[in-house]
């Protein structure tokens, strides 16, 4: 019998009629992580935090056995831009972003680091960490709730579509700590990572640890890419659709380096959340220790819905 922990495998779910709603959308797809948006993602400003659902938020997510969520800020959010006022702008909203996640105690707020439209990288750069740096140090009380820096495909003027870009942010923040980086599987395709090959996947990771410390890596995006390697489209599709192929997320799936880190799914769907249902199990189908699949991703082999929780 294997003794390994179970993945924590889930998707980015709806909070149409609060946050905690989440929790319930993706218990019914049998997962036990969660990504979501603490308040509309189209908005800079959202309403005062619910106080009702937070507490709803603390006591459903055990009952869900949710093991484990992240946030991801609004996609307004341009921390690298050359204008003040969008600048300043961009910060408050992130500043926001994390005392929200911080009051639901979620542990990860994934953040793309953000376009320098013109102003070329080093100057970008440096006004993501000065950022960073100025949220940081308005919420002491937010210490424990990360902002994770996402790994970009790369289009137009975005930053962050290498390991190394990634890193002289990181440098630059003054409470190394409260950052870690989320690598998205069709971003670091599309930036010129082959994860199709176990030479590509291992030369990625190398990089990684070489940039930025294997440790630096706190959640996965997983998403199948539709453009080419190096093609620097960001266009997601489902799992095993897409340039990357089944190969590459069973390699990571079966990496015992990532026991503990969350594979969330990004992948396009409908209300229904049977695209969420069959992605799931496309994943569930290849881990080689099916002790490791999440007690609620058994799926029916007739239906392809997830069977009712295991005790």
């Amino acid at each position: 019998m294997s003794l390994a922990a179970p993945l924590r495998l889930g998707a980015h779910m709806s909070i149409a009629g609060g946050v905690s709603q989440a929790l319930d959308r993706a218990a019914s797809v049998g997962s036990n992580a969660v990504q979501v948006f603490t308040k509309n993602n189209r908005q800079w400003q959202g309403p005062p935090v619910d106080l009702a659902d937070v507490e709803r938020w603390r006591t459903t997510m055990p009952e869900q056995r949710i093991e484990y969520a992240a946030s991801h800020a609004s996609y307004l959010i341009n921390l690298a831009s050359p204008r003040d006022d969008l600048w300043e702008k961009s910060l408050a909203a992130q500043q926001d972003e994390l005392q929200r996640a911080c009051a639901y105690q979620i542990e990860h707020v994934v953040l793309h680091p953000g376009a320098h439209t013109g102003s070329g990288a080093e100057a970008g750069i440096a006004r993501i960490a000065a950022a960073l740096n100025r949220i940081h140090a308005a919420t002491p009380d937010c210490g424990r709730t990360l902002t994770l820096l996402e790994l970009m495909a790369g289009q137009g003027s975005t930053l962050g579509s290498s390991f190394g870009e990634l890193r002289r942010i990181v440098e630059r923040v003054e409470e190394r700590s409260r950052v870690g980086i989320c690598l998205d599987t069709c971003h670091a395709f599309a930036a010129g990572y082959d994860l199709r090959s176990e030479a590509g996947y291992l030369a990625m990771l190398e990089e990684l640890d070489r940039e930025l410390g294997l440790e630096a890596l706190k959640c996965w995006h997983f998403n199948d890419s539709k453009g080419g390697l190096g093609s620097r489209l960001d266009r997601h599709t489902h799992i095993g659709e897409g340039e990357i192929g089944l190969e590459g997320f069973a390699r990571i799936l079966n990496d015992a380096r990532w026991a503990g880190i969350a594979m969330l799914l990004e992948t396009p769907k409908e209300e229904d959340l049977l695209d969420d249902v069959r992605n799931l199990r496309q994943l569930c189908a290849l881990v080689d220790d099916p002790a490791r699949i999440p007690a609620g991703l058994w799926f029916t082999a007739e239906e392809g819905l997830p069977n009712e929780f295991c005790a």
